[in-house]
């Protein structure tokens, strides 16, 4: 034996060199580097990727020799680490997967202390755990004569891991998780010291089998073979061999439907989807005090509610007559249940531990242990969850339930969890498709620091886990458990820094969603709440559509809701510097939300319910712009691809819609599509393009990320279905109509086959392949694969098709590529025009955009429609995305000003295209606009007009120093070849000639302004003699009140009687020669339709008849096919194709809601309200009420389309408005609405007889609960009605619902000279009486209006004087100020006695000022008819004589502007004149 030993060993130093075996095969994993004569190999992109690091030995091993690598490096991104073994598959031949333990074939894998034969475990508790090996740790692989497989662990060989394994085996080395380098430093049997040693320690454990590893598991866990000490057992507990009973493994005798492994250390329940219950095991022998019992959970199933149970119990299992459950037990039994604790079968605990069992996952451990002190804990994960029961008897058995959804377990003897954090790490990389991907650096303030980028705190939530180097945080089991997902900045936020996250994956399982906010916490120190509303101290967040401020509510009503939010929406929130806390929906600001928060707070992200996933948005976009043809091949491409085609290199407006399956997300600005969860989801990913395609077309995708781990691939075609119709299936061969698709080889249509072994197979393309689509002018569609014509697909398309993309099985991510576009110009229709097609914006009816490249101190919010300057005062530059067309307005608005700087907003047009500029953020930008000189430019700059910064012209128009809050400005270039600027949509004329045709507009967020955001529309501005005037108009010309606007004619653009269709829902009788609907029982199937389809610029109205029995009322809308054969469902919203309906106060499409709080609440409109349809020229749908256009509520409205009702709840008929049936509110003038009678009255002589409150039709909601609970208010109060109008239908309510039925603007002018005054939104007026003296009149047509706040106790002094006094109660409403002359000592007045106070009395124009607590103090009163509290405010609605009163600023410290329409230096009026004042109505107002 010795001299074989000498043999080998002399063909080991002489026959076989060093330095030829100890080295690695040159193939590898793809992010494998290696160097140092391919010893040493390293894993790039070490914190972005954890896998894809396998090497092979260069040569196969030979017996005994021992393959041994040093570990050189580690990172702390990842758990797991190195992974070694053998396999028989050649490296020359293999195709490396991404880890060792995906190699089959012959593979044996030591993972953790786990050894795996082609990837499914073989034992599990196995020598050293390699997931705590450190750097400078050596670990070798060796198989022995004997043909087993052994680990050596620093020269310590670890016993037989395997036996039987064949003679050619190459070692295997997987640098995985932490372990990101390695060095092969020998290849050669181990000394024969070390041999004797293995062979004593072998004969050992064939005397005495488990005793080493027993008394290791018991008394400390340390994996060396020393023996133990007594670690505290009682006498006699060591003497003598240890037998096999020793080891505490699961009890023979064991539950009805347990199978035992694995020698009992294993226990599974049979028929898991049978049977829930007799799942009881125990432990073969009492528990030791201080040893730890713990178990992994190995399988769990779906099927039944509550899972796992364990805990401890009295009985002896040899005597226990098993129960059921161990719940059913009634003496001697602690059992953990759920989250709480049971003592025989009864809870003694409720919430013993913020972990539940039932929301565990396979791979997670439980444990228990009982001190010595007799007190016991249970461990979850290795986590100590405290004293759960304090007299524990001292001799007890451990008892596993096997309930519910748990199905098998194993007794874990190390206590090691590498396996499932290692299972966790897979879970979270396929969760990110952004892990691994290189991003920009974010420059947002001059000169940052790395450390300083806005990141998420490693402490988070339980539930909650951060990768992507702390840019994104995900519940990586957002289906399992809904809260716990608390997660917070690593840094306090700067003041006016914006923290924005995107989110970028739901659930639908629960209720609720995102909630974000700030806390003065330290996330260091911070014991993580399950949900930071629960944090009673600091805290500030935004959740639904509420400010919740320590865990109360204090704002009720604020901004978009956040519950409605979809995957790829953005929130955000930035404390200013005065303190004031604003959040952001989709880059739309929400308004303050709080004041003095204190500095250094930080940023807050409740994953909580459906939000799954958030990512930090602090990047200009979401992902890098793909390189120019970088992925696309070379750059000389044949005669047959696209890019050799002149024109190709325009830029393509074809985009990825918005509209796309559920498991799909669309980035880069609609022209990335990926699927999220690749390695858990194969389909639901099917993408479209956002317009149909033309003739000769060609839409081309490069496929960018794919994975190994499905069948099948990308598939590609087209569909006549709109995406606005599409119901998006599992895949897009689902589809059974109108749809062409290429599967594979197969061409496919409406799911059919219909012609096999087309020239290309999608399921053989790679990484880099390109797939292009076109229809052609004969209606064939051709396919092209890396620019090459595979030939006709099929024939006979229709002429408007969309090009599809199923990103399915393998394929992950494309891009659509520069090729994109027309192939052939002789295909091309000639009456196409380019135009660019509007992306998805959040705010309605925006089309432009601002560009990508902008200066460095500039971020883009809201997809390009908001700029925002976040340091400094210059390097504020942006530039619209497209170049103007001629007479094409670009405009935007001030939303934000800092009053620090000097200077404003540049303004212009230049030559200089933005996408020849640098990478976005551009240090090397000029830093103003008027150093702007690489191109030509012109510009306004304050009021000069200058060309490449050389003055053309002075005192141009407004000066736009002069610009504030809710100003608009714009630029033009005209097709005279003029540059135009408009400030508040005026036309300042021509301010440059000879302006270059090729420009961009270009503005520089310069001094003051700080922030602006995009109100026009790439489309061209149309003729708006047909609109009403916006309702949320922020401009009213001076000129206004002597134009009328110019109201529809319906009469005049009816061309046909409209009638309802023979076909509607069951309980509909029709009449009236089919002009009248009644539904005639029940409160639903009240479906109708018309039989004609609805005419461009035709209105279609209406006129309803109520039944209050019922709730709710009528919903309309449009549909967009034939009615001839619909089958009418029980109610409207139950339409789901094509359709578009207006119910209470939102749009919903095909059931989706996509608009809210648009219009009065239907539900709420009285009986003889007249409601209409209309879509206008640009496809877009508009509500009518009693005449009033509500605006756009929805676009791309199809032609024909049918208007629709749903005579549903309170509404039981409807007859359609024609010549003969008169309108409420119509063009009679007879009935004038609130608007009118405003606008009347503002200027002296258009309408002799002023009425001073409203005609009786005024006030069409005649069942206004809000109205009511403010009367029930004002009688609580007790005032003599003589003081008030003895008719209430002067009375008049603003409240939402109010104001829009009656077609209310925002503002109007009245006086003389006219001034501006807001309409008391919000509240509800009660017209008081008017004295009839001479200046009443008067008053009525030349006095201003004006509001003041006071309290409810002094109404009645106020009243009993008619005018606005001295000495009233309100708050700063009435204070004395003395006169000071120029040397600071009080003057008297003239005709004043000395030392007399002058009184004064604050007014506004706005009850956004008036309105305010500290002027109009809240009340609390119970309503007598609901019995529920409320808070209530009151005011005066008051006239105001022109001179009486001076203006001045707000003395609040307001730093926020109070009132778009009111700068806050002019926002306070105030009046000494006694008389000065008219009282004309009290305002209450109810939260």
């Amino acid at each position: 034996m010795q001299r074989g030993s000498l043999g080998i060993s002399g063909v080991v130093n002489t026959g076989r060199p060093l330095k030829m075996a100890a080295e690695l095969h040159p193939r590898s994993g793809k992010l494998i580097g290696l160097s140092n004569s391919n010893r040493t190999a390293r894993r790039n992109q070490p914190v972005q990727e954890f896998n894809h690091g396998l090497v092979l030995s260069k040569e196969p091993l030979r017996d005994r020799d021992v393959f041994t690598v040093r570990i050189d490096k580690k990172v702390n991104s990842w758990s797991g680490s190195i992974e070694i073994g053998v396999t028989a598959l050649d490296p020359a031949t293999l195709d490396f997967p991404s880890s060792a333990t995906g190699l089959k074939g012959g593979s044996w894998i030591v993972s953790g202390c786990s050894v795996l034969r082609d990837g499914r475990s073989v034992l599990e508790e196995y020598g050293r755990d390699l997931d705590q090996l450190a750097e400078g740790d050596r670990v070798g692989i060796q198989r022995s004569s004997r043909g087993e497989l052994h680990l050596w662990v620093n020269g310590q060989d670890c016993g037989a891991a395997a036996s039987g394994l064949p003679p050619k085996l190459w070692a295997v080395v997987d640098l995985y998780g932490k372990c990101t380098q390695v060095t092969v430093v020998s290849c050669e049997p181990p000394p024969p010291s070390a041999e004797r040693e293995r062979e004593t320690i072998e004969r050992e454990e064939e005397e005495d089998e488990e005793d080493e590893e027993e008394e290791v598991v018991v008394y400390g866990g340390n994996a060396n073979n020393s023996p133990a000490s007594n670690g505290g057992l009682g006498p006699g507990a060591l003497t003598g061999g240890m037998t096999t009973n020793d080891a505490l493994l699961f009890h023979e005798k064991c539950g009805t439907l347990i199978k035992l492994s694995n020698n009992n250390k294993t226990a599974e329940r049979r028929r898991p989807l049978d049977e829930f219950n007799n799942g009881v095991v125990m432990t073969n022998r009492p528990l030791r005090h201080n040893e730890m019992f713990e178990i992994r959970i190995d399988k769990l199933v779906d099927k039944w509610s509550g899972s796992i149970e364990i805990g401890v119990t009295t009985h002896n299992p040899n005597n226990l007559d098993y129960p059921a459950t161990m719940t059913n037990l009634r003496s001697g039994t602690i059992m953990m249940s759920g989250c709480g604790i049971l003592t025989n079968g009864k809870g003694t605990r409720r919430e013993y531990c913020e972990f539940s069992l039932d929301e565990l996952q396979e791979g997670d451990h439980i444990g228990l242990m009982r001190k010595a002190s007799g007190a016991l804990h249970f461990y979850i994960n290795g986590i100590d969850q405290g004293v759960a029961a304090a007299q524990t008897p001292g001799v007890v058995y451990g008892v596993v339930d096997l309930y519910g959804m748990a199905v098998k377990v194993t007794i874990v003897h190390n206590h090691n969890h590498s396996d499932r954090l290692r299972r966790n790490n897979a879970i979270m990389r396929a969760l990110s498709p952004d892990v691994g991907r290189p991003r920009p650096s974010l420059s947002l303030t001059p000169d940052p620091e790395g450390p300083d980028r806005l990141l998420f705190h490693p402490n988070c939530g339980q539930k909650a886990a951060i990768i992507s180097d702390g840019r994104t945080a995900l519940r990586p089991h957002a289906t399992d458990d809904f809260n716990h997902g608390v997660v917070l900045s690593s840094r306090p936020l700067r003041s006016n820094e914006v923290f924005q996250v995107r989110i970028d994956k739901m659930v639908d399982k629960w209720a609720g969603s995102i909630e974000i906010g700030v806390t003065t916490h330290n996330p260091a120190y911070l014991q993580l709440p399950s949900t930071m509303t629960n944090l009673r101290s600091g805290t500030w967040m935004m959740t639904g559509n509420g400010v919740m401020h320590n865990g109360t509510t204090i704002l009720d009503e604020y901004g978009h809701n956040l519950d409605r939010l979809k995957a790829g929406d953005t929130v955000g929130v930035v404390r200013k510097e005065d303190g004031s806390l604003h959040f952001f929906v989709n880059g739309v600001a929400q308004g303050p939300a709080a004041w003095n928060v204190p500095p250094s707070v930080y940023a807050v992200v409740d994953l909580y319910g459906q939000a799954a996933q958030a990512t930090i948005m602090d990047d200009m976009v979401d992902l890098p712009p793909l390189p120019e043809d970088s992925s696309e091949g070379p750059m000389v491409m044949s005669p047959g691809s696209p890019c050799s085609v002149g024109g190709a290199t325009t830029t393509s407006d074809l985009r990825f819609h918005q509209l796309h399956g559920t498991n799909a997300v669309i980035t880069n600005g609609g022209r990335t599509a990926l699927r999220q969860n690749c390695r858990s989801e194969f389909n639901d990913a099917i993408v479209i393009s956002n317009r149909c395609l033309r003739d000769g077309e060609l839409f081309e995708i490069v496929i960018q990320k794919m994975v190994d781990r499905w069948s099948g691939s990308i598939e590609a075609g087209v569909t006549a279905i709109r995406p606005e119709e599409l119901e998006f299936p599992n895949t897009m061969t689902d589809i059974d109509y109108d749809t062409w698709m290429l599967s594979g080889t197969a061409i496919m249509q409406d799911g059919n086959t219909m012609r096999n072994n087309y020239g290309c197979d999608l399921d053989s393309l790679t990484t880099g392949s390109r797939i292009g689509m076109m229809r052609s002018a004969s209606g064939d569609l051709h396919y092209y694969i890396n620019g090459v014509d595979q030939g006709v697909a099929c024939s006979g398309l229709p002429p408007e098709v969309y090009a599809v993309i199923d990103l399915y099985g393998q394929c992950v991510q494309v891009s659509i590529t520069s090729s994109s576009g027309p192939l052939d110009n002789s295909l091309c229709t000639s009456n196409i025009t380019e135009k660019s097609f509007p992306i998805h914006s959040p705010v309605a009816g925006v089309a432009h955009r601002l560009h990508s490249k902008h200066g460095k101190n500039v971020v883009l919010l809201g997809e390009g429609c908001q700029a925002v300057r976040v340091g400094g005062y210059a390097h504020g530059i942006v530039f619209s995305a497209k170049e103007l067309k001629a007479d094409e307005l670009f405009e935007v608005r001030i939303d934000e000003v800092d009053e620090q700087w000097c200077g404003s907003l540049h303004i212009g047009l230049t030559t200089l295209a933005p996408p020849e500029l640098p990478s976005c953020p551009l240090s090397g930008l000029s830093p103003s606009l008027p150093h702007l000189r690489t191109k030509v430019t012109w510009l306004l700059c304050g009021s000069e007009v200058l060309r490449n910064g050389v003055l053309q012209r002075q005192n141009y128009g407004c000066s736009l120093d002069r610009l504030t809050v809710g100003n608009r400005v714009g630029v033009k270039r005209c097709s005279d070849d003029t540059m135009h600027i408009f400030i508040d949509g005026e036309d300042m004329g021509p301010a440059a000639t000879a302006v270059a045709k090729n420009v961009f507009a270009v503005l520089d967020l310069y001094g003051r302004i700080t922030a602006v955001s995009i109100v026009s529309s790439s489309l061209m501005e149309e003729v708006e003699s047909i609109k009403a005037p916006s309702l949320s108009s922020d401009s009213c010309s001076e000129g206004e009140e002597d134009i009328t606007p110019v109201e529809v004619e319906p009469c005049a653009l009816v061309p046909t009687i409209m009638a309802f269709l023979e076909n509607h829902g069951k309980n509909i009788q029709l009449s009236n020669q089919n002009l009248t609907a009644a539904r005639v029982s029940s409160y639903n199937q009240g479906l109708l339709v018309t039989a004609q389809p609805l005419a461009r610029q035709q209105l279609f109205q209406v006129i309803d008849r109520l039944n209050p029995s019922w709730t709710s009322s009528l919903s309309l809308g449009v549909i967009g096919h034939s009615p001839d054969r619909l089958n009418f469902p029980s109610t409207a919203c139950c339409l789901k194709r094509s359709t578009w309906l207006l119910q209470r106060d939102s749009v919903f499409h095909n059931s989706l809601k996509i608009c809210e709080n648009y219009g009065p609440n239907l539900d709420t409109c009285p009986e003889g309200t007249v409601l209409g349809l209309l879509v206008d020229t640009n496809s877009c749908l508009h509500l009518y009420v009693n005449g009033m256009d509500q605006g756009v509520a929805a676009q791309d409205i199809p032609s024909p389309c049918y208007p629709f009702i749903d005579l549903y709840g309170q509404c039981e008929q409807v007859t359609i408005v024609t010549n003969n049936v008169p309108a409420v509110g119509g063009e009679s003038g007879e009935t004038r609405c609130q608007g009118d009678m405003e606008k009347a009255d503002m200027v002296d002589g258009i309408k002799e007889s002023v009425c001073w409150t409203p005609p009786p039709e005024v006030n069409p909601n005649k069942t206004c609960e809000y109205q009511a609970l403010c009367s029930r208010f004002k009688d609580l109060l007790t005032l003599p009605d003589g003081y008030f109008s003895e008719d209430a239908k002067y009375n008049l309510c603003y409240c939402e619902s109010c104001h829009k039925l009656r077609g209310d603007e925002a503002y109007y002018k009245r006086g003389e000279p006219p001034r501006d005054y807001a309409l008391p939104f919000g509240w509800c007026r009660f017209a008081l009486r008017i004295k009839p003296h001479c200046e009443v009149s008067n008053a009525l047509k030349k006095w201003h209006i004006a509001y003041h706040g006071t309290s409810v106790g002094a109404l009645r002094r106020t009243l009993d004087h008619s005018q606005l006094l001295p000495g009233t109660s309100s708050v700063f409403s009435v204070s004395p100020v003395k006169v000071e002359g120029p040397n600071g000592y009080s003057e008297p007045e003239e005709n004043m006695s000395p030392g007399r106070e002058v009184p004064r009395v604050r007014l506004s124009p706005t009850m956004r000022y008036s309105g305010l607590e500290i002027f109009a103090p809240k009340v609390q009163f119970r309503d007598p008819r609901s019995h529920r509290c409320h808070q209530a405010q009151v005011g005066f609605q008051v006239c105001v004589r022109p001179g009486s009163y001076k203006v001045g600023p707000q003395t609040l410290g307001h730093s926020e502007p109070l009132d778009p329409r009111f700068s806050n230096s002019e926002i306070e009026w105030i009046t000494k004149e006694q008389g000065g004042t008219l009282l004309y109505g009290l305002l209450v107002r109810i939260e």
